[in-house]
This record gives C-alpha cells, structure tokens and sequence, in this order.
C-alpha cells in the first residue's frame, strides 16, 4: 500500500498494545527531538555570529530559506515511498536547519526568560496532549479535515492582518493558533499510533525507519508552531 493511502486509512483502532506501537513512536520522537535540537543550534548560532546576522537580514535569502522549506516538505509528502531513509532523514536535518535559520529573528525580539518559559509550557502541553490522544478511545482522527480547513482560514486572516495590521485580529489569530495546534498534536499522535497498529507495518518492519521521519517531521511542525503562537501571546519583547 502507498504512503498516501495509509495516511487515508479511516480505520479506528484504539485497543492497541505499546508494544504494538512503541518502534514507531520510539524512532518518531527521537527524530522529532533531532529536529528540534537542530533547529535551537542554528538559531542560536545564527543570532551569535556577525556573519549569520548580516545573512539573515537579507530578505532576499530569508525568501529563498522559506521556498526551501515548502520544497522539502512537499518533496518529503509525496516523494517520501521513493526516497531511501538515508535521504529523507537528510531532508528532515536539512528542514530543520533552514527553520532555526529564519526563526532566529525570534530571539532576538523576545527576552529569553519568554522563550525559554514558553519552551516549557510547549513541551507540557505537547506531552500531556500526546499521552491522551495515545491513550483515549475517542477517534480524533476524524477531526483532521475540520482542522486543515481551520488551518487554511488561519493562514488567510495571517495574511490579511499584514495589511490591516490590527491588535485586535492579531490576538485572535493566535489564541485560534494555539488552539488549532493543540488539537493537531492530538490528532497527529493518534495517527501514529492507528498507522503502527496497521497490518501494513505490522507486517513489514522496514517502513518503520522511513515513516518515523515523517510522522517526526509533522510532530515537529505542530510543536514549532504551537511555540511560537504561545510566544506572540506570553512573550516579552526586548
């Protein structure tokens, strides 16, 4: 069966064993912690080098970063049975670099006492949202549509307060930010674990090391962004 169609799979199985489930789940989150271990160092790196900083004003390269990114993810969505691990795991390394990069404007806008609480109330609200995706029996699976939809709107309303520029829409955007982002956790860990207890990964143990880095890369992504939402809201600027 084809990545696609496993990602479409709509059948719910929430009496799962961890065993059943813990190769996938292990390897994902070890990449998702690799990504965002990467994604920290360069930011950090790009804020303390004179040469980075010069490079990271230039919005011209900013561009091109963030093109990159939205290459590599698309590549990684529909290449991904195609790639061999080793390529996609350097795509993922690749995509994480290039995201510490441009968000490294972030700590240079908010205090670091912001960025670092706000770090922790992420990785709180990730755990405890992953543990009740993985352990409930609702079907959270069959809210990812709603959620796509509430994600399009929300790029919309981003786009249209750069124009309009209003404190009042900009509170909102990222109270429903944090919100949709929340719920993608949840959604996103029951993915994992309904495509782990699937007979394709049962039977087959090889797609493992291939899935992981994308499931990692979609954790990665709602983890990053319920980050910096919390931070628009909670930070402290400099």
């Amino acid at each position: 069966m084809s990545f696609v169609n496993l990602m479409r799979q709509k059948d719910f199985t929430p009496d799962v064993s961890y065993e059943q489930v813990r190769p996938l789940m292990k390897y994902t989150y070890a990449w998702m912690f690799v990504g965002l271990l990467v994604t920290s160092v360069i930011a950090f790196l790009t804020v303390s080098m004179p040469a980075l900083i010069e490079l990271r004003s230039n919005r011209g390269v900013v561009f091109g970063a963030i093109i990159a990114e939205f290459v590599i993810v698309i590549a990684l969505s529909w290449a991904l049975p195609r790639l061999t691990t080793g390529v996609a795991a350097l795509m993922f390394v690749a995509y994480s670099a290039l995201n510490g990069f441009t968000l490294s404007i972030l700590l240079l806008v908010y205090t670091s006492t912001s960025i670092t609480a706000t770090f922790i109330a992420t990785a709180g609200l990730f755990g405890t949202l992953s543990a009740f995706a993985f352990f409930t029996n609702l079907d959270l699976t069959r809210w990812q549509n709603f959620l796509f939809i509430g994600l399009i709107g929300l790029v919309i309303a981003m786009v249209v307060n750069t124009f309009l520029a209003s404190t009042a829409l900009s509170f909102l955007i990222n109270i429903a930010g944090v919100l949709i982002f929340m719920a993608l956790i949840a959604v996103d860990t029951q993915k994992i674990k309904r495509l782990a207890a699937s007979p394709e990964f049962q039977a087959d143990g090889s797609l493992v090391a291939k899935f992981s880095i994308f499931m990692a890369l979609e954790l990665y992504l709602d983890f990053v962004n319920l980050f910096i939402f919390l931070l628009r809201l909670m930070g402290n600027r400099r």
